[in-house]
Formats: C-alpha cells, structure tokens, sequence
C-alpha cells in the first residue's frame, strides 16, 4: 500500500499530559513526515496547540465523558469519519472505542477499518473487550500481550502486534549531563538532596507507586553507612495532601525526612535522572510498560526495580542487574547497595527507539490498509 496517501483518525478523551496522549502526538508527527493525513479526534486540551503546529487537524468531541448523552457521538463520528474520507479509525481508549465500533458498524462498505491500542492492563471484562476487537489489536509489551491471551481467550493472537513505546534519543541523550547553572537551581530549590547519592522514583501521588517501598530503602541503604538521598517526583498533587503527609511522618519515624523531598509534578525529568545515581521503578501493581526505564536507560543512569508486569520485561532485557522480585525489601536494599557500589555497564538502546515505534505503527496502518476494506 505504499505510495497511497492515507487518513489516519486517531481517537482518545482529550489531549492533555500523558503516555496516550504524548503518543498521538508521536504518531501524528509520523503520519505528516511520511506525507499522510493526520486527524484527532477528542476532547480537545493543552495538547492541540502543539499538534496542529506539527501538522495534524483536531475536531473537538466529548467523546470521552461516561454519559448517557455522549452515545449521540456516535453519528457525528460516522458523519465525520465519511466526510474525511477515513482509511483507518484507530482507538486508543475504551469509550472513544466503543463510539468509534457503532459509527463504523452504521456506515456502507467500503467502510473504514478498526484498529485499537491497549495501552494498559485495564479491568477485565465486556467494557475493557472493545480493545480487543480491532482488525488489529496494538499491545505496548508482551505484558500487554499476554493479559489480553489470557483475559480473553477468543481473541485471535494473529491480530495482536507488539508496538513498544519509544524514547528520543534526541531528548534523553546518552551520557548527558545538565549544566551547573540547571544545578544550582534545582539544589537550591531542594538542599537536603545534595551531597549524597541521590535516588530518584517518579511517579503520581499513589500508594501504588510505592513510595513507602523508596523510603525504607533508602532508611535501609542509610543504616548501612551509606551516604544517599531520596527524591519522590511528582507525587506531591492537588488532592493527595493525606498521603504525601503519611509519607512525610514514615521518613521521620524512620530518621530520614532531612534526606528526601516529595515533589510536585516537574518538566526536567531529563536532568533530574540524569544527576540520579539510581532511578526507582517500585510499583505494587504491574505496569502496561514502564517508560520512565528507558527514558532513564537511554540516559545511561541505573534502574532498580520490581521484576513484575512492563517493568520486569524491560529490564530482564535491557538491565537484569536492576531486577528485584517484588516487595522484598531486603534484598531491594542489597541490590541498590550493590548498583551504587559499582553498576554495570549501560549500552546505548538499539530498541525502544521513537522512530521504531513511529516505524511500526506505519508500517502497521499500510499493512491494514492494503487489505480489503470492512
């Protein structure tokens, strides 16, 4: 199908911060270098600014909100989807997906075909199914891949292809370092972290982050004579004030609140894993893939984390030495002792690249493309 200009309908709640999100912008940027027609539909959000400056066309849909009202989308979307002369509607959430299936299944062939992503481990069951019922089903990791086999047996394993999220490395280039005046900042903003070994575990103000997990380490990795710090980034929200103040209380219990800051959501996560001695990827439930790994890697800074769900695959290939089986906390200790007393090596990534992802995914929407109509 090579040569035939194509219009890609990418569908999603909103374009505000996010893995989904920043991936259709990613995707977005693909189809318009590669001479195709980019289209969004959602929401809309802080995101549209920038999507439409690389080239794509937005139209402004609720079709994210969990009401009765919204299945009147359904219409518009079929009306939207002829008028644009869509190739292919491709699904990256559960409702936009469900709305997307009934306004295909209204319109003559040949209609447009149905692609859908999961892009997370979502609870089993007939509303999470719709994402399983793409022509083609994308999987971000054969974590993904295997929940989907086993939560729905009749799916076809020939319609799912494993499409890994990918990291720029023109963003986290291997080896960089931030500039001292970037440093004087940030320890000015945070002087408790200078000065040790610092540990970095990112992530949103949820117990499910395991951020208790990160403090006790680094109690453990202190009685030990060891000399580090402890940065939670971007658990400090609007709305988690009780839980960043019950992990305030933990670190003082455990004699190491002067050694560790909780952070609001930050842009320079670049910088930040850059000058960290160890990234943290704690997690008590697994994750659909685990980007803060390879964004960390790419930098070539050490990871340690659980050795369960995208996480656990990431690192048995990229950096095994990070594995740890999940929850034991003294061997998480000995582990990160360990790294910090000599990491291993750390070979720039050959895989989970962006432009293999851009690649795949093209290549993916060609294939589908190419074939008969639905």
């Amino acid at each position: 199908m090579q040569g035939k200009r194509l219009t890609i309908v990418q569908l999603l709640p909103a374009l505000n911060a996010g893995g989904v999100e920043r991936t259709v912008l990613e995707i977005g940027r693909a189809l318009v270098a590669a001479g195709h027609r980019s289209v969004v539909i959602s929401a809309g959000g802080g995101l549209v600014e920038r999507l439409v400056a690389e080239g794509s066309e937005h139209i402004t849909l609720d079709i994210g909100r969990k009401r009765p009202g919204t299945l009147r989308h359904i219409r518009t979307l079929r009306r939207r989807f002829a008028e644009l002369g869509a190739d292919i509607v491709h699904a990256r959430s559960r409702l936009p997906a469900w709305l997307a299936r009934y306004a295909l299944r209204g319109m003559p062939a040949p209609r447009p075909h149905f692609v859908t992503t999961v892009h997370g481990l979502n609870s089993p069951g007939w509303y999470s199914a719709i994402l399983t019922r793409g022509e083609r089903v994308i999987c971000v990791s054969n974590t993904v891949r295997d929940y989907v086999l086993r939560h729905y047996p009749r799916t076809d394993p020939a319609r799912l292809t494993v499409i890994p999220r990918g990291v720029d490395p023109a963003e986290f280039p291997f080896g960089y370092q931030p500039d001292d005046a970037w440093r004087r900042g940030f320890f000015m903003d945070f002087p408790q972290l200078e000065g040790g070994a610092l540990l970095t575990l990112p992530g949103r103000g949820t117990r499910l982050k395991g951020h208790a997990d990160a403090i006790e380490l680094l109690a453990g990795l202190v009685a030990r004579g060891l000399d580090c710090r402890l940065l939670l980034l971007g658990a400090r929200e609007p709305g988690r004030e009780q839980y960043v103040a019950e992990l305030e209380a933990l670190a003082r219990s455990r004699g190491v609140a002067g050694r560790m800051a909780i952070s609001v959501p930050r842009n320079d996560v670049r910088e930040i894993f850059a000058i960290s001695s160890l990234v943290l990827q704690l997690s008590r439930q697994p994750e659909a893939f685990g980007r803060t790994v390879i964004e960390a890697l790419a930098l070539c800074r050490p990871v340690l984390g659980y050795a369960h769900g995208g996480v656990g695959e990431l690192l048995a290939e990229l950096y095994p030495e990070g594995r740890v089986p999940l929850g034991d906390g003294t061997r998480l200790i000995e582990r990160a002792a360990e790294l910090l007393r000599v990491a291993p090596p750390i070979a720039p990534l050959t895989r989970y690249r962006l432009a293999d992802m851009q690649a795949a995914t093209l290549a993916l929407y060609e294939e589908v493309a190419g074939g008969a109509a639905g």
